[in-house]
């Protein structure tokens, strides 16, 4: 069975960086972002990513179901037992349905949600620091920020009722905070 793990935290927080430390540092953690995965799936010509490649092409979002099976098929067929995905969920509705997902699925367990927490300011200033392209900027900041946390109170309440959640200060150096994630999810597998 594989084993997930979810990072969830606002733009900024570091948590693709984060999972890509941890997963260089064990031959047996796979990283994935949706992005990633689907760019997989559209370069691997099946219907499925010809599907997804029309959305995105467009600029639309993928649907839901979509994006779910695109997900748990990546986790399938990774080379390892433990898959981390950054980025994901982001939105209740995302939750609801990667929950119904796994309710009924024997391949893939939900190990935990790991939440990088840093405040408003800090990620505003790495964000704006970083500069990596036109979408860092005030104003894109600041909706990307209202869409990660429109929804986090909501998600926060859920994985915490399902003792699920695990929260890890963003606003140490990078090191001390893959030193706790890693340190977690090994005690978790």
């Amino acid at each position: 069975m594989k084993k997930l793990f979810l990072i969830i935290g606002a733009p900024g927080s570091g948590k693709t960086t984060d999972a890509e430390l941890i997963a260089a540092k064990h031959n047996n953690i796979t990283h994935y972002s949706t992005g990633d995965m689907f760019r997989a799936e559209v370069s691997s010509g099946s219907q499925r990513g010809e599907i997804i490649n029309t959305f995105i092409s467009a600029g639309n979002i993928v649907p839901i179901d979509i994006a779910i099976e695109t997900i748990l098929g990546a986790i399938k067929t990774a080379s390892t037992d433990i898959v981390i995905i950054d980025g994901y969920p982001r939105s209740i509705e995302q939750m609801v349905e990667l929950d119904k997902y796994l309710v009924n699925e024997n391949e893939v367990e939900l190990v935990n949600v790991i939440e990088v927490e840093v405040s408003v300011e800090v990620a505003r200033d790495r964000v704006l620091g970083r500069s990596r392209g036109a979408d860092d900027n005030v104003e894109v900041f600041n909706n990307r920020m209202k869409v990660y946390l429109d929804p986090l109170e909501e998600i926060q309440e859920f994985y915490t009722a399902k003792n699920l959640l695990k929260k890890i200060n963003g606003e140490r150096t990078i090191e001390k905070i893959v030193i706790e994630m890693d340190e977690y999810i090994q005690s978790k597998i």
